[in-house]
């Protein structure tokens, strides 16, 4: 069994040094940042939204765990969709090498949808961090099983900064200690194991019950379905960050839709 997360930490360093020789920091444009109007992605997260949840909808081409998931993802239009299928944000996949993803689909994606947009790549470095708020990210995503303890303090004190917001993601038990040391109140429980790439949704009903109460939770990775989410929101997880399902499906918006209407008709008939 290959270890993919070490793999694809090695290639993320070869492709940040490449990137810091090519375009330095110093480089990305001031003018741009200062005309920046953020989006509200932590706060479309802090509560029920209209169907008792929310979903963050994910722009994904491809996984090295399911290889090609939809090769000719065209990002503005399936924004536009997301959108109308009252996505509460959008998900973009900017890693080339194992996802197929690509700055420019979260570039293009920002400009034809109103949402809030949070680049999902491996961050490893503070000048990602600066070329995610560059290409029009609201929020950045922080592995916290690939940084130091440290490293996810510092780099939550730097989107603070820069008025990112951060989702730090955890997979056990030690990666929401080290949330906790860092003090993030944003945590995407993710049930994949990114060593092996296999996928428990348990993993999100063992660890949302030992977060504090001013943490935030979402839930991602193995949610097909409104009776997987339905599990997860008995067990009080109520954002679910939803990419291949979405992806495969034929029509995003309807497939959105029904997913949170039958969400809540089955949460309302356990209520009864």
């Amino acid at each position: 069994m290959k270890d993919f997360l070490k793999i694809i930490v090695e290639q993320k360093k070869k492709e940040v040094a490449v990137a810091k020789k090519k375009y330095p920091e110093k480089f990305f444009p001031q003018k741009r940042l200062e005309n920046r109007k953020k989006r509200p992605f932590f706060d479309n997260l802090a509560k029920p939204g209209k169907y008792g949840i929310n979903i963050i909808a994910e722009i994904k081409r491809a996984s090295p765990s399911k290889g090609i998931i939809k090769k000719d993802l065209d990002p503005e239009k399936t924004a536009i969709a997301y959108e109308r299928g009252n996505a509460a944000a959008i998900s973009v996949l900017t890693d080339r090498e194992f996802f197929h993803g690509d700055n420019n689909d979260l570039i293009l994606a920002g400009k034809a949808s109103s949402l809030p947009f949070l680049r999902k790549d491996f961050l490893i470095s503070s000048y990602q961090i600066y070329e995610s708020l560059y290409i029009g990210a609201d929020a950045i995503l922080l592995i916290a099983k690939i940084l130091s303890r440290q490293q996810l303090k510092d780099y939550l004190n730097l989107a603070k900064e820069l008025d990112l917001d951060a989702l730090v993601e955890i997979n056990s038990k030690e990666d929401l200690d080290a949330a906790f040391y860092a003090d993030a109140k944003l945590i995407g429980i993710n049930n994949r194991n990114l060593n092996s790439f296999e996928t428990d949704i348990q993993t999100s009903k063992n660890l949302i019950s030992q977060l504090e109460s001013d943490q935030v939770a979402v839930c991602a990775s193995g949610i097909k379905n409104s009776s997987d989410i339905v599990q997860c929101v008995n067990a009080g997880l109520y954002n679910f960050l939803i990419g291949e399902s979405i992806v495969r499906s034929k029509n995003p918006v309807d497939f959105l839709i029904n997913l949170q209407k039958e969400t809540q008709v089955k949460t309302d008939e356990q209520n009864i």
